[in-house]
């Protein structure tokens, strides 16, 4: 049997190999696939702002204030030694029991009473009901007006009462305040024979605290 040639159509002689066939063009991987770029993992954003810091820094820095502040008094009994001066707490003042007509200058804590003469410094709000205009001669200072004067008068423990160098006067505000002065823990009895003041300062400055 006999095959036609494929260039002149004649019938291929017996026995002549068969001609090759044209070899199929190659198929590249590029032509089999598209050719993507592998997807570089991106690292995730933080989501904590810097303005997100900041609020939570307002918010907690009340709470780390007064936590200062109760570690300082346990650590100080509300007494800190600054040199020239102490630094007294107010309110650790006065927070103690105490009966304006039974009890007497012994029944005040002994770190109370060891203040007596010293240089002080202490933190509260001016009171002064008969002081009229921008000057007072004199006035109390308490811790806190609303939680101690509006609701009835202090206690004689809880309140200092200030003068000013004579003829001096000292600007009055209505914020708390910063005074600087010599303190006086002394008994001073009524006529009655109840005590009406415990601690007097001699005032060398007012400032806003």
């Amino acid at each position: 049997m006999s095959t036609l040639n494929a260039s002149t159509g004649l019938p291929a002689p017996s026995g002549a190999p068969a001609p090759a066939s044209a070899p199929a063009p190659a198929t590249t991987s590029a032509a089999r696939s598209p050719d993507y770029a592998t997807p570089v993992a991106r690292r995730p954003r933080s989501r904590i702002s810097l303005r997100l810091l900041i609020v939570l820094a307002l918010v907690a820095a009340p709470f780390v204030y007064f936590g200062y502040v109760i570690i300082d008094q346990s650590l100080h009994g509300g007494v800190t030694n600054r040199g020239s001066y102490y630094e007294v707490d107010l309110k650790s003042l006065g927070y103690f029991p105490f009966d304006a007509n039974k009890d007497g200058l012994d029944d005040v804590p002994a770190q109370w009473r060891q203040l007596d003469g010293k240089r002080v410094a202490l933190q509260g709000e001016m009171y002064a009901p008969s002081g009229a205009g921008d000057t007072v001669d004199s006035f109390e200072l308490v811790y806190s007006i609303q939680k101690c004067c509006f609701n009835g008068p202090p206690r004689v423990q809880e309140r200092v009462y200030a003068t000013a160098k004579k003829d001096a006067g000292v600007r009055y505000y209505s914020q708390v305040v910063r005074v600087v002065g010599t303190l006086h823990v002394k008994a001073q009895r009524n006529e009655v024979g109840a005590i009406e003041k415990l601690y007097e300062m001699d005032v060398e400055s007012v400032d806003p605290a």
